[in-house]
């Protein structure tokens, strides 16, 4: 278990219990290692009819013995989260919910529901570890290289960070499994996990379509190859993504890829993979846990998303205050809204920003 764990004397902690496997297997290894838990579970987006995850996890929380509570913000989850993920859309630009979510919704409520209550100690059931090096914490990798969820959390504060307890950090998703079965938690062990985006699980074109008025979509526009020729006719820019190749309505003798997308003219520009590469980014709205382990580098780890290799760059911050990413390899489909998460050669996080 994350040796953090076991780095205190006072025993208290909230979990966010999600009616998952992960959380309910934190929340048994919690308990297992001294910990009194206190259940929360947030009420983030429900479609009628849908609460199933509050009853299975007020089931755990009851069985196991543990103070349970819900609390309810899908008002603001919806006016910050799902209204920003349409937004990005119809601005052109390609959003990062769960990125925003959990840096500025998720583990400041567990912060605040904690403070209000005494509690000194969060939890979750993420996939990652934390490490100290200098004085300050980190995010680490996961034992679980497939189910790391580090890039996600680039944006936490020191306060925040000094605080969690990350319980599946060291154990794998088949572990889990199999520790709640040994348990006698088989509905636990058995449950599928989720998939993509919380609020949009289907494919986000469907979404647009039964969020946004028919009237405030652009309708029909132009393909486009990058000699501004016409090469056919397409749904609406919302509905392509930089380096997106399939679903584009084309038949082509070649492949191609989105390269650009013109919110003024309702216009995608398609071409060719070896047209996408780029060789910098700039990112806004950034953070890094210490500027000199990234500004001073001779290199770092860039990712672009969740399960994007690897690529070494250098940075640099410019005097409007936005950090040049130069990498040193090119990089294909980097868009505009995406984040960008910064590594050692370890795998611990450094930081990340949103890609301009």
């Amino acid at each position: 278990m994350n040796a953090t764990i076991t780095e205190t004397t006072t025993r208290r902690v909230l979990l966010g219990m999600s009616g998952g496997t992960d959380s309910s297997v934190a929340a048994m290894r919690l308990q297992e290692a001294g910990y009194e838990v206190v259940g929360v579970t947030f009420r983030f987006y429900e479609t009628e009819g849908e609460a199933a995850h509050l009853e299975d996890a007020r089931a755990l929380a009851e069985r196991l013995g543990i103070v349970h509570f819900t609390h309810d913000v899908r008002r603001t989850f919806r006016e910050e989260i799902v209204s920003y993920f349409i937004g990005e859309y119809m601005a052109g630009r390609t959003p990062v919910p769960c990125t925003l979510c959990n840096n500025r919704l998720k583990w400041p409520l567990l912060l605040r529901l904690a403070d209000e209550r005494g509690i000194p100690w969060i939890a979750t059931g993420h996939y990652v570890r934390k490490v100290c090096r200098e004085g300050k914490y980190y995010i680490a990798p996961a034992a679980d290289r497939d189910k790391d969820q580090g890039f996600f959390l680039w944006g936490l504060p020191q306060e925040t960070l000094a605080r969690m307890l990350l319980p599946m950090g060291d154990t794998t998703k088949e572990e889990a499994r199999r520790y709640a079965e040994t348990r006698g938690f088989h509905r636990v062990a058995t449950k599928r996990d989720s998939l993509g985006v919380c609020f949009c699980p289907m494919d986000y074109r469907s979404f647009l379509r039964r969020e946004v008025a028919e009237a405030e979509l652009p309708g029909r526009g132009r393909f486009l190859d990058e000699e501004g020729n016409f090469l056919g006719w397409h749904e609406g820019y919302p509905f392509y993504t930089i380096g997106q190749r399939r679903g584009l309505g084309l038949q082509l003798n070649r492949p191609v890829f989105v390269k650009e997308v013109s919110v003024e003219r309702n216009e995608v520009v398609l071409a060719p993979l070896a047209s996408l590469y780029r060789q910098e980014m700039m990112l806004k709205e950034w953070n890094l846990v210490d500027e000199r382990r990234v500004l001073e580098a001779q290199e770092v780890i860039v990712k672009i998303r969740y399960r994007k290799q690897a690529n070494r760059c250098r940075v640099s911050r410019t005097p409007e205050g936005l950090l040049h990413v130069s990498l040193i390899e090119p990089l294909e489909a980097i868009a505009s809204g995406q984040a960008a998460a910064f590594y050692d050669a370890e795998g611990v996080l450094l930081g990340g920003g949103i890609i301009v």
